[in-house]
């Protein structure tokens, strides 16, 4: 045979096959991939970003041209939740596509056992360099990475120390948003150019206590922000709700949250500043925002939505930074020509609340903590524009990232991938999802509590402390204030869903929730 005819019938085949796994409809035998090229996956990480504060999920105030682009150039999902609504449990789910009863996660501040097997280690089996860069507030360094230099716990925004994969510490000058891009892009120029690659890029931002970077220092400050509809929420019906501590009222602080007269002096936060970065934050927050405060004499209702109005312009200003540093990644794998060839997702831990049911903060299973931002694009194999509704959970992440990369996938992993939802296939797919909170009483006084979020309805067990239930229309009450547990009509509903409940605690081995459901309480 003539050698360009074979050479040109090889690259017909390749093609075909290429066309053929991206087909709705078509059932490959092997875990499927999207292409022979094993793809590069970028995993962009952040802390407590709520999806209300991104544009592409309708935000009219926020600025996030860059989280946006993904979106429109690959997909957006609407539904993804979280199985714990708690920073360092969500990265743990991330990094086992497990349940946190299961991989022994359940709350913050606790080391992460690092002999459970990793879906980064299958990436390693199969060719790929590793690495986490940034966050990831585990308490230890878990296998599965070849390179890593991370946060020590929550980190620092400014002077941020990192710690290697030697034990190795270093403190470098800057705001961490931009040290963890520099961080990344440094790793990205010296890795093995042969073997393709699997990065996260963890972000501290927009966690507690939203400190911006020095150029976006008063970015919003010409906005007024409507009050959410819930803000003065009376919890009536939800004694969980009402007894939390974590509303922007009471629990947020003027001096630590809010910059009001912050001790520039003796604060370890503040310690951290570079002459030039105190003075700018002296001069914004001191200077401008505390003589404010000061003049205004507030109290009562006033004070409240006064605290509302400076913790949105802070929380909204650091995520610029954010924003701004996933644009310059972006615009590295286009320059570099790397775009083609790799996956970019961008996600966040978990929602958060910005003044709904007047809070800060996350853990509860209502909506605004439980859903989280997850934005993906891959030139060539996801569509433009690609909506997806159905209910994905973080467990599923793991799996989706080794199926897109041609990586077997390992049977202790719960989740599922959903790259069919991505290619736009019509296949089976779950109608509930299952939660479990465990993070009790500290810090924020939130009752432990167990649920199943389905597509129309909500049904939560709290324990511990109060033991008993609510139930929400998701429909009809989708802010989530109507308890309607007990409530005539609704005992068929009621019995179906603790049903599946059962159902979904048996599938995916939580006894400990079992044996609280089962309490007949």
């Amino acid at each position: 045979m003539n050698l360009k005819i074979g050479v040109g019938i090889l690259v017909v085949i390749s093609a075909l096959a290429a066309v053929l796994v991206v087909i709705p409809g078509y059932s490959p035998k092997e875990p499927e991939t999207v292409q022979a090229t094993r793809p590069n996956v970028i995993f962009i990480f952040s802390d407590d970003h709520a999806y209300q504060a991104i544009s592409a999920y309708g935000s009219k105030l926020a600025k996030t041209p860059n989280i946006d682009r993904i979106a429109k150039e690959g997909a957006i999902l609407y539904n993804n939740v979280v199985t714990n609504s708690i920073c360092g449990p969500s990265r743990a789910t991330l990094l086992t596509g497990k349940y946190s009863h299961l991989n022994g996660y359940k709350v913050n501040e606790r080391k992460f056992e690092i002999n459970q097997p990793v879906f980064p280690e299958e990436l390693q089996k199969n060719g790929y360099q590793t690495a986490w860069i940034g966050k990831m507030h585990l308490g230890s360094l878990p296998h599965g990475f070849n390179y890593l230099n991370v946060l020590p716990g929550q980190g620092h925004y400014y002077g941020p120390t990192f710690i290697n994969s030697n034990g190795d510490t270093t403190r470098y000058p800057g705001y961490v948003t931009n040290v963890v891009t520099k961080l990344s892009l440094d790793w990205l120029n010296q890795r093995d150019a042969s073997k393709p690659f699997f990065l996260v890029v963890g972000h501290k931002a927009t966690h507690r206590e939203w400190l911006p970077d020095l150029q976006d220092l008063g970015a919003y400050d010409k906005v007024n922000f409507p009050l959410p509809a819930t803000f003065y929420d009376n919890y009536e019906g939800r004694e969980a709700a009402k007894n939390q501590d974590m509303t922007i009222d009471k629990t947020m602080r003027l001096k630590e949250d809010l910059k009001v007269h912050a001790d520039y002096e003796k604060s370890g936060i503040y310690n951290r500043f570079s002459p030039a970065e105190k003075k700018a934050f002296y001069d914004y927050y001191e200077n401008k925002i505390s003589k404010e405060f000061d003049e205004k004499k507030l109290s009562g209702k006033a004070l409240a939505e006064w605290k509302f109005q400076r913790y949105l312009k802070d929380y909204l200003a650091t995520a610029n930074s954010l924003d701004r540093n996933i644009g310059e990644l972006l615009d590295y794998l286009d320059k570099s020509g790397l775009a083609k060839n790799t996956v970019v997702i961008y996600a966040s831990d978990q929602g958060f609340y910005l003044g709904e049911h007047g809070w800060f903060d996350k853990r509860f299973i209502y909506e605004q903590s439980l859903k989280t931002p997850f934005v993906i694009r891959y030139p060539g194999v996801i569509k433009p524009g690609t909506q997806v509704s159905q209910l994905v959970s973080n467990i599923d992440w793991a799996p989706t990232v080794l199926n897109l990369t041609g990586t077997a996938i390992p049977k202790e992993i719960q989740g599922e991938s959903f790259l069919p939802l991505l290619t736009g296939k019509k296949v089976a797919w779950r109608k509930d999802a299952y939660y479990h909170y465990y993070e009790y009483p500290q810090p924020h006084h939130v009752y432990p509590h167990i649920g199943l979020r389905g597509e129309q309805y909500k049904l939560v067990r709290f324990y511990g402390p109060k033991d008993y239930w609510e139930l929400f229309d998701l429909k009809r009450d989708p802010q989530e204030l109507r308890n309607l547990y007990g409530v005539k009509g609704y005992e068929a509903i009621t019995a179906d869903l603790k049903a599946r409940l059962k159902d979904q605690i048996r599938k995916y081995k939580d006894d400990e929730a079992l044996k609280i459901v089962e309490s007949g309480i």
